[in-house]
């Protein structure tokens, strides 16, 4: 562990934290009560906040503070209206959805309306723009056709009917379209200001307007903190009581909890060692999430495209040792992509992780003989491999454990390590300039295909270059014909999984994660979502 006074002096030059005291929050919502204050840290720089161009869980977390769409998440993690007045009048085929929008306005003035959600909307499906999740907006007519170049993105399923009435149509019936809609892809922009800061919108805090309970500041797009403020123009601004967080990026947990002992940070997670030193801890707080990590494989390359190669690096690592004794927070060994707790059968309502059982679960001896397979297909004898992974501690001990399990388990596998920061190593990977990269990812609702359809032969976070068109048919299947189906759209996705993960081996899943974390006692309200963005600190307050 490092020494605390040096790391608390590092922090301290990099940013001034807030200390919380006692006393009354103030009438006034544009003034800073100095009880209304706290620090907290995050474990990955921010990327962009851009709604339609993030791709990492940071940069969605904190986009989610300062923006809100139709719908928002409540302290259960439920879908409750947002930007929406009201419910929407629903057409009888369940694929027209009319939406009346709060009069509300953005944080520089001006009026929020109707064709903001058309822009952004628009923005992400556009192929011009490269948006990582631009797949998500296949919901919405003609959007398919829209991303494969065969239309133009103005004839989106999506208008503003007037200023403050917005139109979805729908290309099937989507029964838990709410929960879709409170995602990160869905929040609108305010079209006169991103179509003014162009390539430079959401670059750092000053490139951005938001619309959400905060407003953003002190980012330049490099640095390690920023400040979330109360944003007086939200709509619901009544009931949110914190005026001011400060966010510090710490790389290493050692760091955050020495900041959280000295007071100086009230949440901080725990990963590793820390999470079972502090388990007995009256701060101590644990939340198992939808997260999981995995292993990605360049498919383009010679080597990572060889299925057997991936079967064997797959089958060799030793997942429960992993969840255990490396992270020791909660997280769980996961030997498929849909985890545990997530979804059930629509009429035997088992859970889909049981149902659908463990694919390439740890076996060393199954592990050597696909290796055996991989060799002879490949011409090789020994293969040097490059596995990818972020510079934060928690990667970088992942990269580890990894490069032991594969050098160990497969004789004549030589891996190197490559830590980069977040921000760069999601930029190699969407290039394809890797072999093997460490990443995790969180769904943003609670069905199956929010997990599986990111291996569609066109989605943006498709890095791995993974194509086959059944499983593509399959994707577009779940989405529409099984729309309304639920046991053959639910067999549908048991069978997709099977594909991808047992038949192909597309990624290695390795763990479901947990949150573990310290919250000091005088906050309240804060809400670890277990899906989706991490954090929400719309509720929070400070109560002595």
């Amino acid at each position: 562990m490092k020494k605390a006074g040096a790391v608390i002096f590092l922090a301290m030059a990099m940013f001034t934290l807030a200390a919380c005291s006692g006393g009354k929050e103030s009438n006034d919502p544009s003034s800073t009560s100095s009880s209304q204050k706290m620090s907290a840290t995050a474990t990955g720089e921010l990327a962009t906040l851009d709604s339609a161009l993030y791709s990492d869980v940071t940069s969605s977390d904190a986009i989610g503070q300062i923006f809100e769409g139709l719908y928002r998440i409540d302290s259960e993690n439920n879908p409750e209206l947002g930007l929406a007045e009201s419910d929407p009048i629903v057409n009888e085929a369940g694929t027209v959805y009319t939406f009346k929008l709060r009069n509300t306005s953005w944080s520089n003035g001006d009026p929020l309306t109707a064709e903001d959600f058309v822009y952004a909307f628009q923005k992400v499906v556009d192929p011009e723009n490269g948006s990582p999740s631009s797949n998500q907006m296949d919901i919405f007519k003609n959007a398919v056709a829209i991303r494969n170049g065969e239309m133009d993105f103005n004839e989106l399923g999506v208008k503003a009917l007037d200023e403050k009435t917005l139109e979805l149509t729908l290309e099937n019936p989507i029964t838990y379209l709410p929960k879709l809609l409170t995602g990160t892809p869905f929040f609108p922009q305010n079209k006169a200001f991103a179509i003014e800061q162009g390539q430079k919108y959401g670059t750092n805090s000053d490139t951005i307007t938001s619309n959400g309970p905060f407003i953003i500041s002190k980012w330049n797009g490099t640095n390690l903190n920023w400040t979330f403020t109360k944003n007086p123009d939200y709509w619901d601004a009544k009931n949110v009581k914190m005026e001011q967080i400060d966010i510090e990026v710490i790389k290493e947990t050692s760091t955050g909890v020495n900041l959280f002992e000295n007071g100086d940070v009230q949440y901080t997670t725990l990963a590793n060692e820390y999470a079972k030193q502090y388990k007995d801890s009256a701060d101590y707080q644990t939340q198992l999430k939808f997260l999981y990590g995995y292993l990605s494989y360049n498919e383009k390359r010679e080597a990572t495209g060889n299925v057997h190669l991936r079967k064997a690096l797959s089958l060799a690592v030793d997942k429960e040792s992993f969840a255990k004794t490396i992270l020791n927070d909660g997280s769980e060994a996961l030997n498929g992509i849909i985890p545990a707790n997530y979804a059930s059968n629509p009429e035997t309502h088992e859970d889909f992780r049981a149902e659908n059982g463990d694919f390439l679960a740890y076996d060393v001896e199954a592990a050597q003989t696909e290796w055996k397979k991989a060799q002879e297909e490949l011409g090789i004898s020994e293969i040097d491999l490059e596995l990818l992974t972020s510079d934060t501690e928690a990667s970088k001990k992942t990269g580890e454990y990894l490069q032991a399990q594969f050098e160990q388990n497969l004789p004549g596998v030589s891996v190197h390590l490559r830590n980069v920061p977040l921000k760069n190593r999601l930029e190699l990977t969407n290039k394809g300039e890797f072999d093997m990269a460490f990443s995790t990812w969180t769904p943003d609702y609670e069905d199956p295909i929010n997990f599986l359809e990111i291996y569609q032969s066109t989605s943006g976070l498709n890095s791995s270059g993974y194509v086959n068109e059944a499983y593509d048919q399959g994707i577009e299947e779940v989405r529409s014909a099984l729309a309304l189906k639920p046991l053959d759209r639910w067999e549908k996705m048991l069978e997709l999984e099977q594909l991808l993960i047992e038949k192909d081996a597309v990624i290695t899943p390795i763990y479901q994660g947990a949150q573990a974390y310290l919250l000091a006692p005088e906050v309240k309200g804060l809400v670890i979502l277990p899906l989706g963005r991490t954090v929400s600190y719309r509720m929070a307050s400070i109560e002595d």
